[in-house]
């Protein structure tokens, strides 16, 4: 979504996404002109009337689970936005809870008493690197 117009998206779509995407990106680009989506998010940037780069997860339940503002300057990590909604999937389906770096077949950890103070015995750091 951005404050582009729709026919700014076809354009960024045909010619500039399908060169990076094969295909294209599998879902539509939105356009929100005037910022009103960007305001409620807090990433309308009225005196340039431009949203600035923000990524949210919302939930099923339409809870913000996570958020990533940055500078226009910065792109964002497509990659590490997938490993979070893979994680946010995998706590969902199984109560378990992912440490930091945390990929599918990993070690996660079970929350409870038993764990706090004791998360290094069942994590080690470079386990987010592997």
């Amino acid at each position: 979504m951005s404050t582009d117009s729709r026919f700014s998206h076809k354009i960024w779509q045909e010619e500039e996404l399908t060169k990076m995407v094969p295909g294209g990106v599998p879902f539509p680009l939105l356009s929100d002109q005037g910022g009103r989506v960007g305001t409620v998010y807090g990433v309308y940037e009225e005196a340039a009337g431009v949203d600035i780069r923000g990524r949210f997860i919302i939930d099923p339940e339409g809870v913000i689970r996570a958020m990533e503002v940055l500078t226009p300057e910065v792109g964002r990590n497509v990659t590490e936005m997938i490993r979070q909604l893979k994680a946010f999937q995998h706590v969902v389906a199984t109560g378990e809870v992912t440490p930091s770096g945390w990929q599918p077949g990993k070690p996660t950890l079970t929350p409870g008493p038993d764990l706090a103070g004791k998360v290094w015995k069942e994590w080690k750091v470079e386990n987010a690197f592997e």
